[in-house]
């Protein structure tokens, strides 16, 4: 059962993620918070596999509420979703430098909202490769230089590994570009993300565009 925090300050949306997630087998919506606060202590208390977070909520916005629960060791196995009105902003980059997975427009279609929620849990955090690979490329761009801080701590194929999973490639893509097995690129993929400390894939991502070893003009 995967199971689900919401955080949003409007009662009617997190009511209507309530009903659409709930009639799924096979997720359960353990708790609601009408702020960031409120999720960062309900985080705590229920430990959800899976926390759908508003960007902008009173108290505390959804970014410090990320960053909160993506900093405790306790909150570990919590995959954060950021929900926005907004699609591609700096908000969304911000809160994925924060420590989220990934993120999702509201108005998105219910289908990929229960796609998504299976896929956060599973620990694939990067929801949409494509689009938030474009929003950070679009960010990146605007940074005056590079800051290649860790990628010494790579070998070539880490260095490899790192660049197609900023580009959106699967492990099973990554293992066929790079003809291993997809346990292998996994492996690759995991021992990039200790030495650089990075929570999940999305920040792996963050990181690639970053230190400049993927720009927006190699997408």
């Amino acid at each position: 059962m995967i199971r689900v925090l919401l955080a949003d300050d409007q009662s009617l949306i997190r009511a209507g993620f309530r009903a659409l997630l709930s009639a799924e087998e096979d997720i359960e919506v353990v708790a609601e918070a009408a702020d960031g606060a409120q999720a960062v202590a309900l985080a705590l208390e229920h430990r959800p596999d899976v926390a759908l977070v508003d960007v902008q909520m009173p108290v505390m916005d959804g970014i410090e509420a990320t960053r909160r629960i993506a900093s405790d060791e306790r909150l570990s196995g919590v995959h954060v979703v950021i929900l926005t009105n907004y699609g591609l902003d700096e908000y969304v980059f911000n809160a994925l430098r924060a420590g989220a997975g990934g993120f999702m427009v509201k108005d998105t279609e219910p289908a990929d909202l229960l796609q998504g929620v299976r896929v956060a849990a599973r620990g694939d955090a990067l929801l949409s490769p494509s689009i938030t690979r474009r929003l950070i490329a679009e960010y990146v761009a605007r940074r005056p230089e590079p800051h290649p801080s860790g990628l010494d701590a790579l070998t070539n194929r880490e260095r490899e590994v790192t660049a197609l999973v900023a580009r959106g490639l699967s492990n099973d893509e990554i293992a066929a570009h790079m003809v291993i097995s997809p346990t292998t690129a996994k492996t690759h993929v995991s021992r990039a993300m200790t030495k650089l400390h990075a929570r999940d894939r999305a920040q792996l991502v963050v990181l690639a565009y970053e230190t400049g070893l993927v720009t927006p003009r190699s997408r």
